[in-house]
């Protein structure tokens, strides 16, 4: 497990460590919806289909920017644990390049311990939040000149 975690950005790495901590699933929860208090307020203006997360049954809406080649994503979603997800990428993912981002795979959630305890639709949610965030970094590299 800890080869994991050495391969893991240190954000993230810190967030896997911080779940390994809550043995309890119920402290698990809690730990989610810290991240979901985290979060900066998400602007109406930008909850538009195109920054919809899809196959979401919660409504998941993510956002990124490059700022000096670095991915900053914002993101928001209607559920406090949805958005607790969405929080814990947020801050696992914000700061790395998009080539990072990309590389990554989502076994991470595996490490933290959250999967036995999300419903198997959060599990795909977050899988698809997941993708999203991806997706995303990706076309802010896409727009960067060559």
């Amino acid at each position: 497990m800890s080869s994991t975690l050495d391969s893991l950005p240190p954000a993230l790495a810190k967030i896997v460590q911080r779940f390994q901590r809550a043995a309890d699933p119920k402290r698990r929860y809690e730990q989610l919806i810290w991240y979901a208090q985290k979060l900066n307020d998400f602007s109406e203006a930008d909850k538009v289909p195109e920054n919809k997360v899809p196959g979401c049954v919660s409504q998941v809406y993510v956002t990124a920017v490059l700022d000096d080649g670095k991915v900053v994503f914002q993101g928001d979603s209607d559920s406090q644990l949805t958005k607790g997800l969405v929080g814990l990428l947020v801050e696992g993912l914000n700061g790395l390049t998009p080539t990072e981002i990309v590389q990554l795979t989502p076994d991470f959630i595996q490490a933290t311990g959250l999967n036995v305890s999300l419903t198997p639709s959060r599990a795909n949610g977050f899988y698809n939040i997941f993708k999203t965030m991806q997706k995303k970094a990706l076309e802010c590299k896409l727009d960067l000149p060559n």
